[in-house]
């Protein structure tokens, strides 16, 4: 479906390229990694957002009489410019992440799909009592089932038949 996803990267440039994101990385040392709890609990800094605080430390610096005593603006300065910094680089690597995982997305659902023929062609050879084809086809039916039904051992085809099953004896 994708004839531009179909070649393979070199094992050279896969390491450039995690290399290159390390030393991004390095770059930035000040870097954080929060919690999901503290991702829910802090205000998010978005456009208009963003706005107020650069309004309110423009208006702290032509009013420095207004500022409280115990607040120290200059570190809010800083931050500001970090925050600008940020969002310079986001704007870079957004883009950069959809494509990366629109890329994902899409090789993987090809991939998929040529698991899944691959997958029917392996149970149909068992049924039809090729050798050394019933392994491969319960070891590929145990990973292709949902996780949660791999959990708790469910076949959907027992559920099924049973329930089928069920239907008939309770009709006849």
């Amino acid at each position: 479906m994708y004839k531009n996803i179909s070649s393979v990267l070199s094992t050279e440039t896969i390491e450039q390229i995690i290399q290159r994101v390390k030393e991004i990385e390095t770059l930035m040392p000040f870097m954080v990694n929060l919690t999901p709890a503290e991702r829910m609990s802090i205000p998010k800094l978005g456009r208009k957002s963003a706005q107020f605080v650069e309004s309110a430390m423009g208006y702290s610096e032509k009013f420095p009489d207004l500022v409280p005593n115990f607040l120290n603006m200059s570190s809010g300065k800083k931050k500001l410019e970090v925050v600008k910094f940020l969002y310079e680089v986001m704007e870079v690597l957004n883009p950069l992440w959809e494509k990366i995982n629109d890329t994902y997305c899409a090789v993987g659902a090809e991939a998929h799909a040529q698991a899944r023929i691959f997958y029917r062609s392996v149970k149909s050879a068992a049924r039809s009592g090729v050798p050394g084809t019933d392994v491969i086809a319960k070891e590929l039916k145990n990973l292709y089932r949902k996780p949660a039904e791999r959990k708790a051992g469910i076949d959907k085809r027992k559920k099924k038949s049973n329930s089928l099953q069920h239907d008939l004896t309770a009709a006849g």
